[in-house]
């Protein structure tokens, strides 16, 4: 039955119980590596069963076939997602171009275990396992009592970067992989933040490092300098006095130390770390006055190379805004990635929810990333939509599906177990999207003009030398500001090769930066003192 106008799931506008939306973006893991187990404690979760497989070889009938299983555990070796490797795990044959004769049409999710062991001789039995739900403790609580969606996709069937961008903006900008040219300008297109902005409606950004919402041009505008807030700050804090805006964003430490682990879950960080980050996260909500008008979204940008069996979509997903992917893909962002992680969580939503697909707008639509923008649209009464593709996309507010807010809701969750036995490798070569926040940090910082950019700059860094230099880059960054102040100069910062590419409110090039406080003395030490713990324990 079609709801009455100016209603969201039997609420009306007007009184909808959601005021505040948080979202968590972890990284790199597929729904049936993390969730998928989870069907034994509720049958109605499209999981794994156990009789899941996925062959060595996909053009040898007689292959042997790996079966997947529930032994997931610490893993070392990043499995492989780009845009190639994506191709051959869905569809089962490699990418080539021109395609190959007989290259299949339609995903058959078959080219996992061939792929993987294309990428290290063993690492099939990686990417064909799970994890038990006694593994991820503060999973298996959130789902038994919260809400877990078994058909959220990746927007794009490609790596980290442009997932998270359509994360907030309905579109990657046609971007499949790292673009450096645009981490240098900034990514153009109009985001969630904006819309939010327009309405009269809150926004903020909670991190821990760089946060990767910079990739955005448009927040690198000096309005919004406020919106920008450090985690060990200012996160339980804003919790505890009810303060969280409408719409918040927290990131997580996307850099592994032995002082400060990776909680962002991206191989090879220790997922316990990301599973005490989201207990950490949530708990603080749970003891905020905002509780009650809360909705908790968890995702994953992409599935980083890990199994899942359901197909991905592949018909009828529009191209977000007209862009066509660069060479040699020429990708026209119509299919989806893989099938990740999504949990719903709200005093509104009653224990053991399983949402399957969408009931709409259209037909085909889905769970994607820009289900987000689309549903935040929705429930704050937004004006328009960003592109076609958040326009298209499912929206969740049907999750609401509470009377009134229980009271029942767990104060604390489990304790997660360590998996990993050393501590941090600080040694350890960066990974491509860690590469990126390197190279946004040197083309904020004027770093970009050098020769070493982009390329030289990051080849063969390691995680210690790349935090240090994040570390420099933004203090670099806030001395030229402040040196372009007392030059009363606003086209360039003083220095040289100094050309830091925040922007005025105008798209101009700006005097301050997200976290600043303008003609503030201590603006030269906000970076420094935002990354004075970021440094290498030995």
């Amino acid at each position: 039955m079609a709801e009455p106008a100016g209603s969201i799931g039997g609420f009306d506008m007007t009184n909808f119980p959601i005021k505040t939306v948080v979202v968590l973006v972890q990284e790199n893991r597929s729904f049936d590596h993390m969730l998928g187990w989870m069907k034994a404690l509720n049958p109605e979760i499209n999981g794994v069963t156990g009789s899941e497989s996925n062959p060595i070889s996909t053009s040898d009938a007689t292959a042997r076939r790996v079966p997947y299983g529930s032994n997931a555990g610490y893993v070392v070796d990043d499995p492989g997602h780009s845009f190639q490797a994506i191709y051959e795990q869905v569809f089962g044959v490699p990418w080539t171009d021109p395609p190959a004769p007989n290259t299949p049409s339609v995903p058959n999710m078959e080219g996992f275990a061939q792929q993987a062991e294309k990428t290290s001789p063993g690492l099939s039995d990686v990417v064909m396992n799970g994890f038990k739900p006694d593994a991820v403790p503060v999973y298996k609580e959130l789902v038994k009592e919260f809400a877990v969606c078994d058909r959220w996709f990746a927007s794009n069937p490609a790596s980290t970067q442009p997932n998270r961008l359509f994360v907030h903006s309905g579109t990657s900008h046609g971007a499949t992989s790292n673009d450096t040219k645009k981490l240098i300008e900034g990514f153009p297109q109009k985001t969630i933040f904006e819309s939010m902005e327009e309405s009269g409606h809150s926004f903020g950004i909670y991190y821990e490092y760089p946060p990767a919402t910079l990739f955005y041009r448009n927040l690198r505008k000096l309005k919004y300098l406020g919106n920008f807030h450090q985690y060990e700050l200012h996160f339980k804090k804003h919790c505890k006095e009810g303060k969280l805006p409408n719409y918040t964003v927290v990131e997580q430490r996307y850099f592994d130390l032995k002082v400060l682990p990776g909680n962002d879950d991206h191989p090879s960080h220790d997922v316990a770390e990301g599973q005490k980050f989201v207990k950490e996260v949530y708990e603080a909500l749970r003891a905020s006055p905002q509780w009650n008008e809360m909705l908790f979204v968890i995702i994953y940008d992409e599935h980083g190379g890990f199994y899942d069996h359901v197909q991905t979509p592949y018909q009828g997903i529009p191209n977000p805004d007209g862009i066509i992917g660069p060479a040699p893909f020429h990708f026209n962002f119509d299919r989806l990635g893989v099938r990740v992680p999504c949990l719903m969580i709200s005093p509104w939503i009653k224990p053991g929810t399983v949402l399957h697909g969408p009931s709409g707008p259209f037909p085909n639509s889905e769970f994607e990333h820009s289900s987000i923008p689309a549903t935040v649209k929705k429930i704050f009464n937004l004006k328009n939509f960003l592109t076609k593709r958040d326009a298209w996309a499912g929206t969740f507010e049907g999750v609401i599906n509470c009377k009134s807010p229980r009271t029942d809701c767990p104060v604390t969750l489990p304790d997660p177990i360590k998996m990993r036995d050393t501590e941090a490798n600080e040694h350890e070569k960066i990974t491509d999207f860690q590469r990126e926040l390197v190279q946004m940090a040197a083309a904020i910082c004027g770093d970009h003009a050098k020769d070493s950019y982009p390329d030289k700059l990051v080849e063969d860094m390691r995680v210690c030398d790349a935090v240090d230099y994040v570390n420099k880059a933004f203090k670099k960054f806030c001395e030229d500001c402040k040196h372009k102040e007392d030059d009363h100069n606003t086209d360039e910062p003083s220095g040289s090769n100094s050309n830091h590419n925040v922007v005025d409110d105008d798209g101009n090039k700006p005097d301050h930066i997200p976290g600043q406080q303008p003609n503030s003395k201590a603006s030269t030490s906000f970076f420094q003192k935002m990354f004075s713990c970021l440094t290498c324990s030995n």
